[in-house]
C-alpha cells in the first residue's frame, strides 16, 4: 500500500480478513486490518464521522490486547479527525498524548512510529501550528538518527527539516535538506515529489525560475501537488492569466477547509497582480472565516501577525508583514513610518536572498522607473549582474530573441544607450 501497489494490497488484507472470520478468532489483527481504512477515512471529507468510529475500535482492539502500537494509532487518528471537524483544542489534546507515548519509546513498532510522526506534523502544518510542527520534527530527526535503515521515514523527516529550516529563514541548509531528501526515495515514490516540491519553492523565492520550473516538473511526475507554488511561478514571470487559470483550477478542485487554506493566501497574491479585488477579498474573507472556524483595522491585525511570525522565528514572513504595513501607513499619509517599515523589509529580503521580493520593493518604493514592466526589471536586474542574453534566456526560460526584445526596451525607456549604462542607471536606483 505504501508503495502505490493498492489492487495488491487490497488482495492481502482480504484474505487476512477472510482467514480470521473463518477461524472466528478474536485477536489484535483485527485491529491492525482497520488500520487502512482508517487513514482511508481520514482523507476524505464525507467519511470523518465514520472514521473516528472505526478508530474507537481499533482504540478497543489495542487496549484489550494491551498493544500500545493500535492504541496510539487510535488516538492520532481520532485527534486528526477531530482537527478536520474543526475541534482544534479537542484535537491537539489527543494528538499531544499519542505523541507521549511515542517520544516515550512506548511502541514496538517502527513502522507505526513513523507513519505516526509524520501524521501528526502534518497535522500541525494543516493548523499552522508551526510551534509543535519544529517541535515534533526535531523528535523525528533523532528517532531516524537511531533507525538508519528506515529510508522512507528518515527521507520523510528530510522534507520536514527543510521545511521548518525554510521557514526559520535558513535557506541554503534548507534546498540541501530537501536534495539529500529526494535521494532516499526511489523516483516513483510520492514522497520524492514532497522533497522536489521543497526545492523549487526556495529556488522560487531566491529567484531561479528555471531550476524551479524543473523542480515542479519532477514533484509533478512523482504525483505531488505542485500548486500552489507553480501558479506563484508563473506569476513571477509576468504569466498572470496562467497564474489566475492555476490557482482557479485548483481551488475549484478542493472542497475541505483546511486543504483550501494552503491555496487560498497565494490566490489573493494571484488576483491582487491581476487587478481582480473582488476575488481577492473573497479569499481573504475565506482564510478568515477558516481561521476563526478552527481556532481585526488593518494595521493592528498587521502588527498582531508581525508580532507572532516574529515569535516564530520566520524572517521571510516578518519582512512580508512589514512590506504591507509599510503601505498600510503610506496609504494613511504616514510617510516616516512607511520608509522606516519598507526599509526593515528590505534588510530582510536582501539578507535572505530573496530577489523577486527584492524587485517587488523597489517597485513599490520607487515605482517602475520609465515605465518598466516586471519582466523588464528582471532582465535589467541580470543586465546589471553582466550575464549575456544567451544565460538571461535560460535563467527565465525565454527565447534569447525575446531577451533582445526585452534589452531593446529597456534601453529605449530609460534613454540610455548601453548595456554598461543601463547598469549604471539600475545602481543608481537601487534596483540590484
Amino acid at each position: 500500500m505504501n508503495v502505490g501497489e493498492a489492487a495488491r494490497a487490497n488482495g492481502w488484507f482480504s484474505r487476512a480478513g477472510r482467514l480470521l472470520d473463518q477461524g472466528g478468532h478474536d485477536c489484535v489483527e483485527r485491529g491492525y486490518l482497520l488500520v487502512p481504512e482508517v487513514l482511508g477515512h481520514l482523507g476524505s471529507v464525507d467519511g470523518l464521522d465514520l472514521g473516528i468510529s472505526v478508530a474507537a475500535d481499533v482504540a478497543r482492539i489495542g487496549e484489550r490486547f494491551d498493544d500500545r502500537n493500535l492504541t496510539t494509532f487510535a488516538l492520532h487518528a481520532q485527534g486528526r479527525t477531530r482537527i478536520k471537524q474543526g475541534r482544534i483544542d479537542d484535537g491537539i489534546a489527543l494528538l499531544d498524548e499519542a505523541m507521549v507515548a511515542m517520544v516515550a519509546g512506548e511502541l514496538s513498532s517502527p513502522v507505526f512510529t513513523g507513519l505516526i510522526y509524520c501524521s501528526v506534523i502534518d497535522a500541525c502544518q494543516e493548523i499552522f501550528d508551526f510551534h509543535r510542527t519544529r517541535e515534533w520534527t526535531d523528535a523525528l530527526s533523532a528517532w531516524c538518527a537511531a533507525q538508519p535503515q528506515l529510508v522512507d521515514f528518515t527521507g520523510l523527516c528530510l522534507v520536514h527539516r527543510a521545511e521548518c529550516l525554510q521557514q526559520h529563514g535558513a535557506w541554503p541548509e534548507a534546498i540541501d535538506e530537501a536534495r539529500r531528501a529526494g535521494e532516499r526515495f526511489t523516483p516513483g515514490e510520492l514522497a520524492a515529489g514532497a522533497a522536489y516540491y521543497r526545492q523549487a519553492e526556495i529556488h522560487r523565492l531566491y529567484g531561479n525560475l528555471a531550476d524551479a520550473q524543473e523542480a515542479y516538473r519532477l514533484a509533478s511526475e512523482r504525483g505531488w501537488q505542485p500548486q500552489p507554488g507553480l501558479a506563484l511561478l508563473s506569476l513571477a514571470r509576468g504569466r498572470t492569466e496562467a497564474a489566475v487559470a492555476a490557482i482557479r483550477r485548483v481551488l475549484g478542485e478542493t472542497t475541505e477547509p483546511l486543504a483550501r487554506a494552503r491555496f487560498l493566501p497565494a490566490c489573493v497574491e494571484i488576483m491582487l497582480a491581476a487587478g481582480d479585488i473582488g476575488e481577492a477579498r473573497a479569499a481573504c474573507e475565506e482564510l478568515t472565516r477558516t481561521a476563526t472556524s478552527y481556532s481585526r483595522g488593518a494595521l493592528i491585525a498587521l502588527r498582531e501577525a508581525g508580532q507572532r511570525w516574529q515569535d516564530l522565528d520566520s524572517p521571510y514572513e516578518v519582512a512580508r508583514v512589514r512590506v504591507l504595513r509599510g503601505l498600510a501607513c503610506r496609504a494613511l499619509g504616514d510617510h516616516d513610518s512607511a520608509e522606516l517599515e519598507l526599509a526593515s523589509a528590505r534588510d530582510g529580503f536582501t539578507r535572505l536572498g530573496a530577489t523577486p521580493d527584492l524587485d517587488r520593493l523597489t517597485e513599490l518604493s520607487t515605482g517602475r522607473p520609465s515605465g518598466l514592466t516586471p519582466r523588464e526589471l528582471q532582465v535589467l536586474r541580470l543586465v546589471a549582474n553582466g550575464k549575456p542574453n544567451k544565460v538571461i534566456a535560460a535563467e527565465l526560460v525565454l527565447s534569447e530573441r525575446t531577451v533582445d526584445r526585452h534589452v531593446s526596451n529597456i534601453l529605449a525607456k530609460l534613454g540610455v544607450p548601453s548595456r554598461t549604462a543601463a547598469t549604471a542607471y539600475a545602481f543608481a536606483h537601487q534596483l540590484v
